[in-house]
């Protein structure tokens, strides 16, 4: 009897271990934090994964994504025994998501997510296209033509030589007329002379 209560003891403790190795062999998400589902109304600095085994580096892959599909992993995850970190890099207002992907000793993949909401969001920063234009400087009010100064006629040049060639010829040619008249009127009146001597001779 105290045999076959030892074999009946040995084969039931053997088949509670044997599932027992499978499973420690495969790795699953114990906690996080945030947890999933919950709401925020102040981001996180980070997020927090927690597994069942150790997640080894080279095989886990965590992103985070916020509303529009927009990325928010703020750097590289790091690692901490069982233990996951991601940066957050929160900003518009609502649903986050977590994902991680990662591979168990037996090498098995696992994956999922957990889920997150902001209520209040971080404002957008202001692009260079969304800043109003600055007021350009005033310019400076043209000046007014200065008015045309009325032309002033060019005096004569004295050295011109022609108007004195000209003058030269006028001044002449009354000479001459002076003269002839002159001659006219003396050879009248000597004319005149001789008649009136030769009259009182006769």
């Amino acid at each position: 009897m105290a045999r076959t209560w030892a074999v009946v003891l040995g084969v039931v403790a053997a088949s509670a271990l044997l599932p027992a190795a499978p499973a420690a062999a495969h790795n699953s998400l114990t906690g996080s934090d945030p947890r999933d589902g919950a709401r925020l109304a102040a981001a996180p600095e980070r997020i927090e994964l927690r597994f069942l085994a150790t997640p080894k580096e080279a095989t886990t892959e965590v992103t985070v994504t916020g509303p529009d599909n927009v990325a928010a992993t703020g750097g590289t995850p790091t690692f901490a025994g069982k233990r996951v970190t991601v940066p957050f890099r929160p900003g518009a207002a609502g649903l986050y998501i977590v994902t991680y992907r990662l591979a168990s000793d037996d090498g098995h993949p696992v994956k999922g997510e957990i889920r997150f909401t902001l209520t209040t969001g971080t404002p957008a920063e202001p692009s260079s296209a969304s800043t109003p234009p600055t007021s350009a400087a005033p310019t400076a009010a043209p000046t007014s033509a200065v008015p045309n100064a009325a032309p002033t006629s060019a005096a004569p040049s004295a050295a011109s030589p022609t108007p004195a060639a000209a003058g030269a010829d006028d001044d002449g040619d009354t000479g001459w007329l002076w003269a002839a008249g002159a001659v006219v009127v003396l050879a009248a009146l000597g004319g005149g002379l001789l008649l009136r001597r030769r009259a009182t001779r006769r």
